[in-house]
């Protein structure tokens, strides 16, 4: 499949698999920054140094290493950059239902 093909620049959504092959983990790596999308990312590798640098580099909002999506209440979901702003579970849901009081006081 040609890199001007949709599926390789539009967000879908749904149960497709579009895989390309790379020379560079850097090249990879440019490749899935290059949209204004970022809602998730998925990577198989067995160097942890190449997970790492993935983990430091990928623009997503949620990472999969070796395995599927595995959302769970206890696991932010949300995207950045085009695909969304905040996040839906985890404790990092709540901070838009807070109010934060910073108070500073000297001996009354």
């Amino acid at each position: 499949m040609p890199l001007t093909a949709s599926v390789f620049n539009d967000e879908p959504f749904g149960p497709i698999a579009a895989v390309r092959g790379f020379e560079t983990l850097e090249e990879a790596i440019l490749e899935a920054n290059r949209l204004p999308y970022g809602l998730a990312g998925y990577a198989f590798t067995r160097s942890i140094k190449n997970a790492q640098l993935l983990m430091n580099r990928m623009e997503v909002g949620m990472l999969w290493i070796n395995q599927p999506a595995t959302p769970s209440a206890e696991l932010p979901f949300g995207g950045i950059k085009d695909s969304g702003y905040g996040t839906e579970g985890g404790p990092e849901a709540m901070e838009g239902y807070l109010n934060t009081k910073a108070v500073s006081m000297v001996g009354i």
